[in-house]
């Protein structure tokens, strides 16, 4: 059953894509503040469909740590689901993502309307510096900014490396930065077919206020975001209680 819904769902997902991009195209003319109304009506179809189809509800913890203006945001990736939804969840944020999506039809319009932060993650220190400065003008006008630290996707129970980019947004923006975990991944894992039923947990947690040096900012940050991420991990897979 869980093949045959999670057939369903992946129909379904492209087919909404597709059709929000269309009915949803003028807003790509119109001010960002719309486009940004039709991306959460486009991710609240994509959640509807995970509960409806696959039995896949949503819970966010700690949400109310956003409040007090913009914020520097770093989240754990473990799942395509972390891209869609944490843009909503999250406040509408300009989020750093890869060049390379900016190039998906309509899609990639919807990111350059909506004033994301693309890097060309070939480009190096100029890269580097660009992701700063536009990092910067979204602060100014009272944007948080999403990062994902580790870069890219990483699967439950797997560790990979915090790049140097979270650290220079940090000191940069001197803005407060609000760790996230999560445990996406264990129903939406990358590269994976099946989406079995199962809830899907985002905890924002406490932040780390702005003025650390480089070390003890990274190592808070990645202590914070992988107890974090690997206690609601536990929990998932420990089921609801008898």
């Amino acid at each position: 059953m869980t093949w045959f819904r999670s057939a369903v769902f992946n129909l379904y997902f492209y087919a909404w894509t597709a059709l929000s991009a269309l009915v949803l195209s003028p807003a790509l003319v119109m001010p960002r503040n719309l486009g940004m109304l039709a991306a959460r009506f486009w991710v609240g179809g994509v959640n509807l469909g995970l509960r409806l189809i696959c039995g896949i509800t949503v819970e966010v913890k700690g949400r109310e740590r956003l409040a007090n203006g913009p914020v520097l945001i770093a989240a754990k990736h473990q799942s395509a689901w972390d891209t869609i939804a944490l843009l909503s969840i999250c406040g509408m944020p300009a989020v750093v993502l890869k060049r390379e999506l900016t190039w998906i039809p309509l899609y990639g319009w919807y990111i350059l309307v909506m004033r994301m932060i693309p890097i060309d993650r070939s480009a190096g220190a100029k890269a580097l510096k660009d992701m700063v400065r536009r990092a910067k003008a979204a602060a100014a006008g009272g944007r948080s900014v999403l990062i994902f630290p580790q870069g890219t996707r990483v699967a439950v129970g797997t560790k990979a490396p915090y790049q140097p980019g979270v650290a220079a947004l940090y000191a940069q923006l001197g803005l407060p930065c609000v760790p996230v975990a999560l445990n996406s991944g264990l129903v939406w894992p990358r590269r994976a077919f099946r989406r079995p039923p199962g809830r899907i947990t985002v905890e924002f947690l406490p932040p780390i206020p702005p003025g650390l040096r480089r070390d003890p900012f990274m190592t808070s940050l990645e202590a914070q975001v992988e107890a974090a991420s690997d206690a609601l991990a536990a929990v998932a897979k420990a089921g609801p209680p008898a």
